[in-house]
């Protein structure tokens, strides 16, 4: 499985971002698919991830309320909208996928596939 992620960019603190991720190589309807981010001197950190169906999402404390992860199997796509950001979401973001797993293991954090990261900047 291939993943480029893209739609990074400079923000303003309270302004909103999507992030994409195509996939290929794979049908990702079979994968569950999650976004991590990491920041400068930290280390990544878990944000959200959805099942291959799209029907079950789960997401970081931080980001509850905030973001929204969602797919497009047909379009080999997972989106992660982000509103309402902030400094503190300045990071690397990146799109992970895995083979999907039985509901009980979804909320594991272990990922096979990793795309390269698209940065997010947010200003205060």
């Amino acid at each position: 499985v291939q993943l480029q992620a893209s739609g990074g960019g400079l923000v303003q603190a309270g302004d909103s971002l999507r992030l994409s991720c195509a996939g290929s190589g794979r049908t990702l309807s079979n994968y569950d698919m999650g976004w991590f981010r990491q920041a400068a001197g930290k280390e990544r950190e878990f944000v959200a991830a959805i099942r291959g169906s799209g029907t079950t999402t789960i997401y970081a404390d931080s980001v509850k309320g905030r973001f929204t992860i969602s797919r497009r199997n047909a379009e080999n796509t997972v989106y992660l909208q982000m509103n309402s950001l902030k400094p503190e979401d300045t990071a690397v973001y990146y799109c992970t996928a895995r083979p999907r797993r039985i509901l009980s293991e979804f909320a594991s954090r272990a990922y096979d596939y990793w795309g390269k990261g698209t940065l997010v900047t947010v200003s205060s």
